[in-house]
């Protein structure tokens, strides 16, 4: 018995990853941003700072994390946010990696902009199934009709002075997921410039 599965037409592979993702407009840095980007910045500054100059720009982004509100963050990413932006838009969230990365989906799917901070991603394992199966596969399974355009982020891999369970890269993982964006800055021009791309990006 032959069973013949069609989803959207004939089913190539090059055609279904494309209706994983949600098309995004491409935007050049003006001169302004690219001498901003010769200053020389740790990548927690220039995340910082890319964080802001976002949140200034499109009233839609929001960061929610542990901690990224009155601690400034977990390792001060968050330094100063909450101040400008406020506690609406700088959200601090209980230890409760699945609740808060579901809240931020489902913020996703109506509109919002959502960048969701892990304090450490081996703990978004805690969230795997909304990132999965929620964000992930929103855009394919509505056939293209709902987008989810979230930030999942966080510090990843080895650090000195942190335990196993801190230690971990499950970078391979999530990239093998059809539907997510794994990106792994290298140096603070990286940092700055992958979260302003993931944020103005309609997916996850």
């Amino acid at each position: 018995v032959t069973v013949s599965v069609l989803y959207w037409g004939s089913p190539r592979p090059t055609q279904t990853m494309r209706r994983c993702f949600a098309s995004a407009a491409r935007t050049a840095p003006t001169a302004a941003a690219a001498m901003r980007l010769a200053t020389s910045l740790t990548v927690r500054d220039a995340i910082n700072g890319a964080l802001d100059e976002e949140l200034s720009r499109d009233p839609t982004v929001f960061v929610l994390g542990e901690e990224v509100g009155n601690y400034n963050g977990a390792y001060k990413v968050t330094r100063g946010l909450m101040a400008k932006h406020g506690a609406e838009r700088i959200i601090d969230t209980p230890i409760t990696e699945h609740g808060f990365a579901g809240m931020a989906v489902g913020a996703a799917m109506a509109g919002m902009r959502p960048v969701c901070e892990f304090m450490t991603f081996n703990f978004a394992l805690q969230a795997i199934d909304q990132i999965v199966n929620s964000a992930a596969k929103t855009h394919y399974m509505s056939g293209g009709q709902i987008k989810c355009p979230i930030v999942f982020r966080g510090p990843n891999g080895a650090a000195a002075g942190v335990a196993a369970q801190h230690s971990q890269c499950f970078a391979p993982w999530y990239a093998s997921v059809p539907g997510l964006f794994v990106c792994a800055p290298w140096s603070s021009e990286d940092a700055r410039g992958m979260i302003k791309e993931a944020i103005r990006n309609e997916n996850p």
